[in-house]
């Protein structure tokens, strides 16, 4: 073992040349020697040195930072970062102070170590791979054991190498799938391929507690959405009616009927259904939830219509102080759907009676809240005016934002007879929140 030169360059970070271009992953090709800094220390003081010395001691993938002295069987080498130490100056104040109190020998020598593909992350793997300059995907998203990723066209012709390194990189992914198209169906769920690993595409998570199970090829999943899900949910008190016009596998409905909360839970998607009522099963809601497999209009104007009448008219008689909440999750068209409580309920109900929306949308506008209120307007027939909120979810695309807007369904667009039951007047809409703007747009999940 050699005394390490301060000039010599090493990059732990960059895998060998030859890797560039490859197109079927070849760990073999990763192997290079590296000449990194060391002590050496006797290994009766090996923990006693450790601590002050872990800033400045390596950190690699699969690197032990402590190795046997293959010179004395008495001695250890620790191996440090040659970013940070070269020689003996290198060391700070306190790092040297504890070094010379335990007697250790502050020459610096160099060890030669063989890296190979264990020890490159995977976004040096891929950097070396493909093409000087081209951007390199290493993100995913995480359902399950399953690792889905968003290839541009430029990566695809290294799609199976990506998929088979993401796999490595990661424990607990064994299968790597690739999008192939937009969400654009009616089911809303995409084709996609397999890049590496197994062909099992039935997922179980866990969100906010509670575990879904359900087809990934077949459904829609989005784990983007965890904090959204939670915060409708917390929007809701035990003996609350929900009703849920495109539930999918169930990430409102279920825990909602965990709350205690009565539920009716629809989607058109016979795989989403299926699961729906799986899940609900699962988590020990299925007396809770009513499920449903229609499309969201005739559920609106059948199930909901009929439940809301009913419900309206308890409150109406002081029978109960629920709230009701309509939640429409489909943002490429849900909006489109709220034509569709124009005058749904022949009796007129308290003002206390009317159901909160929360319909979720798509915008690509530079203002998205006023042109999600403007959408919502259009199809209600009516003006909102202050009475509503909007909630930016998340940036799905850039300038494509999903937006949440919130409001109490107008009695005159709900109710045939325009005239407010019972003994009540029907007062100013409360505002869903205190802000003074009319259009109350939240980004803290940003």
């Amino acid at each position: 073992m050699s005394v390490q030169n301060p000039e010599e360059v090493i990059d732990l970070d960059v895998p060998p040349a030859a890797v560039r271009g490859m197109t079927q992953l070849n760990r073999d090709l990763f192997q290079k020697t590296v000449a990194l800094p060391a002590l050496k220390v006797r290994k009766e003081l090996i923990n006693k040195v450790m601590k002050p010395l872990r800033n400045v001691a390596i950190k690699r993938p699969g690197l032990k930072r402590v190795i046997e002295d293959s010179e004395d069987e008495i001695y250890r080498l620790i191996l440090l970062d040659p970013d940070k130490i070269s020689c003996l100056e290198s060391f700070g104040t306190s790092e040297s102070t504890v070094l010379k109190e335990y007697n250790v020998d502050l020459q610096v020598h160099k060890h030669n170590l063989i890296m190979t593909y264990e020890h490159f992350k995977s976004e040096e793997i891929l950097k070396a791979v493909l093409p000087v300059g081209q951007d390199v995907t290493t993100g995913f998203s995480r359902v399950g054991h399953i690792a889905h990723m968003n290839l541009r066209d430029h990566q695809l012709p290294y799609k199976h190498l990506i998929g088979q390194v993401i796999m490595d990189k990661n424990p607990g992914i064994t299968s790597v799938v690739n999008k192939l198209n937009i969400i654009d169906n009616t089911y809303r769920n995409f084709q996609m391929e397999i890049l590496a690993g197994e062909d099992n595409m039935i997922a179980t998570v866990k969100e906010n507690n509670i575990m879904y199970e359900f087809d990934f090829s077949k459904v829609y999943w989005n784990p983007r959405l965890s904090t959204e899900h939670g915060r409708i949910v917390d929007l809701l008190k035990a003996g609350d009616v929900v009703y849920d016009v495109f539930a999918g596998v169930g990430p409102f409905a279920i825990p909602a009927a965990k709350k205690n909360c009565k539920v009716m839970a629809n989607d058109l998607n016979p795989e989403s259904y299926k699961w729906l009522v799986h899940n609900c099963k699962v988590n020990k809601v299925n007396e809770k939830v009513q499920t449903f497999n229609l499309d969201g209009r005739d559920f609106i104007m059948g199930p909901l219509k009929d439940d809301l009448a009913k419900q309206t008219e308890a409150i109406a008689l002081k029978e109960n102080r629920t709230s009701i909440h309509i939640i429409m999750n489909l943002p490429g068209m849900a909006i489109e759907f709220l034509d569709a409580f124009r005058q749904l309920l022949e009796e007129p109900c308290t003002a206390d009676a009317l159901p909160t929306v929360h319909c979720y949308s798509f915008s690509k506008c530079d203002e998205p809240a006023k042109d999600v209120q403007k959408s919502a307007e259009h199809f209600l027939k009516t003006s909102l005016e202050e009475h509503f909120s909007v909630h930016l979810v998340r940036n799905v695309a850039p300038n494509k934002e999903m937006m949440c807007i919130s409001f109490k369904i107008p009695v005159k667009v709900l109710c045939r007879n325009l005239m407010v039951k019972d003994n009540t007047e029907e007062p100013a809409p409360k505002r869903l929140r205190s802000e003074d703007a009319t259009v109350a747009v939240d980004y803290s999940d940003l």
